[in-house]
């Protein structure tokens, strides 16, 4: 049951997240079909790794190298490319913090979790982290939304939204069966994430939802340090 539900939640995410991002950038049409057809592909390469089992635990974990294959594709676009990152801090705050509502579908992995389908530390941490992130995302997004200049609870938020990212990403590596890195060895480790629709997580959704992390970074950032409108002095009469 909770691969059905997976098979329907996770996919979906991806495609808003890819919406959203996509929708609110101030680039042509043709732009942004061409990046949407790039992020179809890539689900369409993540989905048949899952299918021909090439996602199976071995010495190199494909899910790990998928994620930094995609991971480093994106923030060198981030890095590399102005329009990119231009495009990106033009998303509206509230925008960017509401996406993460769906990391409530975190739920999926703490039960699988407590169904010993994956391993502690990193079923629970990943799961209820995710769970934690996307509940707290509803009133900080409001916070955002009122145009409020207190940018504390966002920056809060944004903080333990990308650590839990990382400690999951990390976690779940030194649990990946079968690697020489492997350091918790008790149970099945992170070998469902191999399979689909767990594969969507790491491989398509993470990368993504720490991009939107680093956006809202920057964006808070940059409007800190723009210059303030100065009203001009009346002259003397």
């Amino acid at each position: 049951m909770l691969e059905v539900i997976g098979a329907i939640v996770y996919p979906a995410l991806y495609a808003v997240l890819i919406g959203v991002l996509l929708g609110f950038a101030p680039a042509r049409r043709s732009t942004k079909l061409a990046l949407a057809a790039a992020a179809a592909l890539w689900g369409v390469i993540v989905v048949t790794i899952a299918g021909v089992g090439l996602g199976a635990p071995g010495p190199v974990p494909i899910p790990v190298l998928a994620f930094a294959v995609f991971f480093a594709l994106l923030f060198i676009a981030w890095g590399a490319g102005p329009q990119f990152r231009s495009a990106l801090l033009s998303v509206p705050l509230p925008a960017l913090i509401a996406v993460n509502v769906g990391r409530l579908a975190g739920i999926l992995m703490a039960t699988s979790a407590a169904q010993g389908r994956v391993s502690a530390p990193f079923g629970p941490a990943a799961g209820w982290g995710d769970a934690l992130t996307g509940a707290l995302a509803i009133p900080v997004a409001a916070i955002a939304a009122t145009g409020s200049k207190n940018r504390g609870w966002v920056l809060a938020w944004n903080v333990l939204g990308a650590a839990d990212l990382i400690d999951a990403v990390t976690l779940g590596a030194l649990s990946a069966p079968g690697t020489p890195f492997r350091v918790f060895t008790e149970g099945p480790g992170t070998a469902v994430m191999g399979a689909f629709p767990w594969i969507v997580v790491p491989t398509m959704l993470v990368p993504l939802y720490l991009l939107v992390h680093l956006t809202i970074a920057a964006k808070i950032r940059s409007e800190e340090r723009a210059p303030r409108a100065v009203l001009p002095a009346r002259s003397a009469t």
